[in-house]
């Protein structure tokens, strides 16, 4: 993929537009997601985009959570090494949040769906965030996705 969430049916940038637009298409070109757009938009917000396994194998041709194994984790700590300045760390999704806790050590219960917990890892406290999936799969109505991330961009000052 040339880009975080490029598939019209994923939600994660209409999420975006309605947050800081309050308009769910903003980063709508045509039939596709505006590439450039969405990138000037993570740059002039200080959002950095990634994943949280640097090695997966997929059991199923499809974008299931369910059937993906996650070989190798992301580095999170020579990740965080190059960007100083972070103090927050979102997971959109369970796949996600799970994996991001076992990197992170914390042993401890998942932030709930829309929460957060603060932990100390690699020498800096960070909040680890549990957002809901940008997937339409995840049953959650479009502007209550929104809601919830919107309440994660203002504690983390990005709003």
């Amino acid at each position: 993929m040339e880009f975080f969430y490029p598939n019209l049916q994923n939600d994660m940038w209409r999420i975006a537009g309605l947050v800081f637009f309050a308009e769910r298409d903003h980063f709508l070109a045509g039939k596709r997601f505006d590439r450039e757009r969405i990138a000037a938009f993570c740059a002039a917000r200080g959002i950095a985009l990634g994943d949280t396994a640097a090695a997966v194998v997929r059991h199923a041709g499809n974008a299931s959570d369910a059937l993906l194994e996650v070989v190798e984790p992301l580095d999170l700590a020579a990740l965080l090494a190059l960007i100083p300045s972070c103090r927050h760390i979102v997971a959109t999704g369970q796949k996600a949040t799970d994996t991001l806790l076992e990197i992170v050590g914390d042993g401890g219960l998942p932030p709930p769906v829309g929460g957060s917990v603060e932990v100390v890892f690699a020498g800096r406290e960070v909040t680890l965030w549990r957002m809901p999936s940008s997937s339409r799969a995840y049953p959650l109505p479009l502007d209550k996705k929104a809601d919830a991330y919107r309440r994660m961009f203002a504690a983390a000052g990005i709003l």
